[in-house]
């Protein structure tokens, strides 16, 4: 694995899953693999997990779910719409849209929609404006040319429907993260904490450590995110139907937002969408796309990804490799510490040494900073202060090393229990010198604890490697 602290997430369909190739991706800087369910059967997306699994028990599976959203039916030839045409809209689910009447796969979209309200399809690429209703049906006029296709997406900026936040197509691939131990579920259209909660109620009847991360696509979501964060794992900043929703000079400030709360509660953050999507068809990004990729880390993400590049595009291992080597060079110019105030998580002691030991790392030049962890929580807290000295997690729980490779700037690997944090602190540093990670006058800077491995950090040590493994 090349060393940067941003992660990655790669999307990887089943057309182009084969263990080779998810090879290259990964020792290239792919930390996550993620499964877009809207294109995929349960058998199709197996071989896919079944293949990641092969290449590294280190890659962390995202699965997405579908969530509440809206899409045309299927039509004949499609209808061609020019500017002032009258087009018809109607919840008729499994209906064909016929003529001039597109049905939509919404039931209630006509009581839901009010006059004057807009209607974005495939996109945002046409724009239909509602002029008034006529029985079951939304009358409204055309914005711009083009061609409404079935199955494609419909935004409602500003309209919260009534669906509800699970398909049948979703509960069954909740039903094969539980039983696959897939490490995180994207919830699509994420509205409020109901919709996390729905999908939470099903893991906890069967005690699954499967964790929800809230996909943010719509104002809903925007407003909501305190509540959302309550329940979440973590976030993705979607902002492909974000920016359908939401006028688009706001979305970069909005980014930045989502990206603040979430370091403030300590949840891993994903920049989403159109990062490189130029090089979907094309060996180089744009200048446009690199600085994407820079805003995003400049503004202190967790982690960034690639959907098309990777899932269907020409040059995926060229996309992944384009933005780990982005990655590098602006981690290079980062400030090198957030400094944010401590916030409790543990508890105070712990919380406060946490940031201590990533501020003496960062001043004093270390080569490492060196953690233990069974569930995670102080990883992720070291994480928050996104420092520029790599944070090198030893997990003891197979499942806590994959969430991690949510995390910023941290290399995580299992380790067995020690009995005490001498002898953690001796097995972990032989495993960097083994690894070469570190020589005999390298600096590393430990946060470990006395008191068990559930009541977080209770010292910071720093030392030369001859000095630690020597006391």
């Amino acid at each position: 694995m090349i060393d940067k602290k941003t992660k990655i997430v790669a999307t990887i369909s089943d057309r182009n899953c084969d263990v080779p190739f998810l090879t290259k991706l990964f020792h290239s800087g792919m930390n996550v693999a993620r499964l877009n369910t809207a294109h995929q059967t349960i058998e199709d997306s197996l071989r896919v997990i079944g293949n990641i699994r092969s290449v590294s028990d280190r890659i962390a599976i995202i699965i997405d779910t579908k969530g509440p959203e809206v899409r045309t039916n299927h039509t004949e030839n499609g209808l061609e719409v020019n500017y002032g045409d009258m087009v018809y809209v109607k919840g008729a689910p499994g209906k064909m849209s016929y003529e001039n009447v597109i049905c939509l796969s919404y039931n209630e979209i006509c009581n839901d929609v009010p006059v004057g309200n807009r209607i974005l399809i495939d996109d945002g690429d046409i724009e239909l404006v509602v002029n008034s209703k006529q029985k079951d049906m939304l009358v409204c006029e055309a914005r711009n040319k083009g061609i409404i296709l079935g199955k494609k997406s419909v935004n409602i900026p500003g309209v919260d429907t009534r669906l509800p936040p699970l398909t049948d197509k979703d509960r069954e691939y909740v039903r094969l993260c539980i039983k696959e131990d897939i490490d995180f579920i994207a919830h699509s259209f994420v509205r409020n904490k109901e919709d996390i909660i729905e999908i939470q109620n099903i893991l906890d009847k069967d005690e699954s450590r499967v964790k929800i991360i809230a996909k943010i696509e719509n104002q809903s979501g925007v407003d909501n995110i305190d509540e959302i964060l309550d329940h979440a794992y973590g976030v993705m900043v979607a902002r492909g139907d974000l920016a359908i929703e939401i006028p688009y000079p706001r979305i970069p400030g909005i980014q930045k937002m989502l990206i603040d709360k979430c370091i403030e509660r300590r949840k891993p953050v994903i920049i989403a969408t159109q990062m490189l999507h130029s090089m979907i068809n094309n060996p180089r990004p744009t200048r446009a796309e690199v600085s994407d990729i820079a805003n995003a880390i400049y503004s202190q993400t967790d982690a960034i990804m690639l959907s098309g590049e990777t899932a269907y595009g020409s040059y995926p291992l060229e996309s992944l490799k384009t933005m780990a080597s982005v990655a590098i060079e602006v981690e290079k110019t980062k400030e090198p510490i957030n400094d944010i105030p401590v916030v409790i998580i543990n508890n105070e002691i712990s919380d406060f040494l946490i940031k201590t030991g990533v501020k003496a790392a960062v001043d004093l030049s270390a080569k490492a900073i060196l953690a233990d962890s069974l569930s995670g929580r102080t990883i992720r807290s070291l994480a928050a202060y996104r420092g520029k000295i790599m944070i090198w997690a030893k997990c003891y729980d197979r499942r806590v090393v994959r969430e991690l490779a949510l995390s910023y700037g941290v290399n995580a690997h299992f380790m067995e229990a020690s009995d005490t944090s001498h002898e953690f602190v001796l097995q972990a540093v032989d495993s960097l010198l083994r690894d070469g990670v570190v020589d005999n006058n390298s600096l590393i800077v430990v946060v470990a604890g006395n008191f068990g491995r559930s009541t977080g950090a209770s010292y910071v040590e720093i030392g030369t490697v001859a000095n630690l493994i020597n006391i």
